[in-house]
C-alpha cells in the first residue's frame, strides 16, 4: 500500500474532525481529551463525587483560558456543582463521554498557566 494511501485511512480511521492525526491518544483519553502540560487540576472519579467544590471555585476565579472536562460516566448529580460553579465563573465546560477509554479521571481543569513540572492530582 503506498504511503499516501495508507496517510488518508489513518486520519480518516483516528483523526479529528478535519482530518488532521490526533496526537498523543492514549494521554487525551486519559485526561478526557486534554495534554498533561495544559492541566491545572485533576481530580479523580472518587474526589467529584465527594463534591468539594472548594478547591475547583479557586481556581476557576484564577484561570486564563480555562477550560473543564468532567467524565460523562458519572452521574450528573455529581457533576452538577462543578457545572454550576463554571457557569459562576464564565468558564466553559465539557461533559465528555468516551465509552472506549478507561481513565478513573472524573474532572480536569486546564489552562494557559498548566505545567508539567507541578503535581496536578489534590491529595
Amino acid at each position: 500500500m503506498s504511503d499516501q494511501l495508507e496517510e488518508y485511512l489513518e486520519r480518516g480511521m483516528y483523526g479529528g474532525m478535519y482530518g488532521a492525526k490526533e496526537t498523543k491518544r492514549d494521554e487525551r483519553r486519559y485526561f478526557l481529551t486534554a495534554l498533561r502540560e495544559n492541566i491545572e487540576l485533576a481530580l479523580k472519579k472518587g474526589q467529584v463525587m465527594k463534591k468539594d467544590t472548594a478547591k475547583i471555585k479557586t481556581l476557576l476565579k484564577k484561570v486564563k483560558d480555562g477550560h473543564l472536562f468532567l467524565n460523562g460516566s458519572l452521574s450528573y448529580s455529581y457533576l452538577s456543582p462543578y457545572i454550576q460553579a463554571a457557569n459562576q465563573h464564565k468558564v466553559p465546560f465539557t461533559i465528555v463521554q468516551n465509552l472506549e477509554a478507561d481513565t478513573d479521571i472524573g474532572l480536569v481543569l486546564t489552562g494557559s498557566e498548566g505545567s508539567l513540572e507541578r503535581d496536578i492530582f489534590l491529595d
